[in-house]
């Protein structure tokens, strides 16, 4: 029986180059001159430091470009809000949302079954599992969920005849 997942996740590889093209265009640029501006990657969960909330502002702007450069939807980043650290230095938390979530699931299990299309979507963890008996109506699902669902990234991988 044919199926496939829907999922949102990031490629890890691509985000973890645009952080470190965004530290090195940061570095030489003039107007971080002088300054600790940089951003740290942990796993899922990015730093940003610099000294004064514009230069924050600034970090932020220079790693979405990177992000936006390499293919990697913004979408999948949720901010923190702006910590004062020692003495006047500020840092900001971004984390990569990894996964769909309950909620998000949930609709696209009711879209999926008001399309009255002949497919069965479940909630396996934190991926939908849509299968259905011809893959053109599975194919009929993706169109469906990409025109559908635009809040959230989806991806569809683990395609199966």
């Amino acid at each position: 029986m044919p199926s496939f997942d829907v999922v949102s996740e990031a490629d890890m590889v691509e985000v973890r180059n645009a952080v470190e093209q965004a530290n090195k265009e940061i570095a030489t640029r003039f107007d971080f001159k002088g300054s600790d501006a940089r951003i740290e990657q942990k796993e899922l969960e990015l730093t940003l430091f610099a000294e004064n909330e514009f230069k924050v502002n600034q970090v932020k702007d220079v790693l979405i470009a990177k992000l936006a450069k390499r293919n990697v939807d913004l979408r999948f980043l949720e901010y923190g809000k702006q910590e004062k650290i020692s003495g006047d230095k500020l840092k900001q938390y971004a984390t990569i949302r990894k996964g769909v979530s309950g909620e998000l699931a949930k609709r696209i299990v009711k879209q999926i079954k008001d399309s009255k299309l002949k497919v069965q979507a479940s909630i396996q963890g934190d991926s939908v599992r849509v299968s259905g008996s011809k893959r053109d109506t599975l194919q009929e699902v993706i169109a469906l969920l990409k025109k559908e669902v635009s809040d959230a990234p989806l991806s569809f991988n683990n395609f199966r005849d």
